[in-house]
């Protein structure tokens, strides 16, 4: 089998293998990377896993977690799928931008092809299809954001850095990355939230969102859910930007 660290890898690994493959998810639905432990039971089947997919780009869960777990089982290669990936201001959400999901998927497929060479063209098979589709859903994606009246957007937990890289949109966060919010930090993503008019703030159902609900209701904006860590990835991705291309259009 299988072992990746979050969801949507889980979703990556099962296209290029095909639906045969056992995938063990490190970090269960709804628990974030952020502060997940892995239970003694998870431990134990990782003990069996013929390889370990992990995103490499510093996620929280990996920096902590992952000699541990590579202690398990020693022999098992280790797929890096931040290869070839660049890395804005440290943030590790890398996977929430089709063109990295598909430099992504590229290094599964060669991962997986060099523990099992045997089946090397079926990688190579259901790993283009699926690039077919992760291009398509890019090209819609640049589509719904055409034309916009204003490029910001404001989410709880800042993981759409590398989502608003490439659509050439401005995150604005309450949360910083792995730190407590400074009270100015917050009125200054406010303000800025205020000015561009927005309407939106757009939560992850990882996070707790009293806050957000509060900052809601200053703004006399509305909470949205958007998932960063989908199960089944493109359907995620393509209602996380339909959700944020509502708040670019300020009819």
């Amino acid at each position: 089998g299988v072992a990746v660290t979050i969801l949507p890898l889980a979703d990556f690994v099962t296209h290029v293998e095909g639906d045969k493959v056992e995938v063990m998810v490190m970090v269960p639905p709804g628990r974030g990377p952020h502060d997940y432990e892995p239970t003694p039971n998870q431990m134990t089947q990782l003990s069996k896993a013929d390889i370990y997919v992990k995103v490499g780009s510093g996620v929280e869960f990996e920096l902590v977690w992952l000699d541990n777990l590579i202690a398990q089982n020693p022999e098992m290669p280790v797929v890096d799928c931040s290869r070839g990936i660049e890395l804005i201001d440290d943030d590790p959400h890398i996977w929430n931008s089709p063109l990295n999901a598909i430099t992504m998927v590229h290094n599964i497929i060669e991962g997986l092809a060099s523990v099992d060479p045997d089946n090397t063209d079926t990688y190579a098979k259901n790993g283009a299809a699926y690039v077919d589709e992760l291009r398509a859903l890019h090209s819609e994606i640049k589509q719904m954001f055409e034309g916009a009246d204003s490029r910001y957007f404001l989410v709880y937990h800042p993981s759409f850095a590398y989502f608003a890289d490439e659509y050439d949109l401005i995150q604005l966060a309450i949360e910083e990355e792995g730190k407590a919010t400074t009270p100015q930090t917050l009125q200054r993503t406010i303000d800025t939230a205020r000015k561009h008019g927005l309407r939106y703030v757009f939560v992850e159902p990882q996070f707790a969102t009293a806050e957000a609900e509060g900052i809601a209701e200053t703004l006399g904006a509305e909470v949205v859910a958007i998932d960063p860590l989908p199960r089944i990835y493109i359907p995620a991705m393509r209602s996380t930007a339909e959700a944020i291309a509502r708040e670019l259009k300020q009819e």
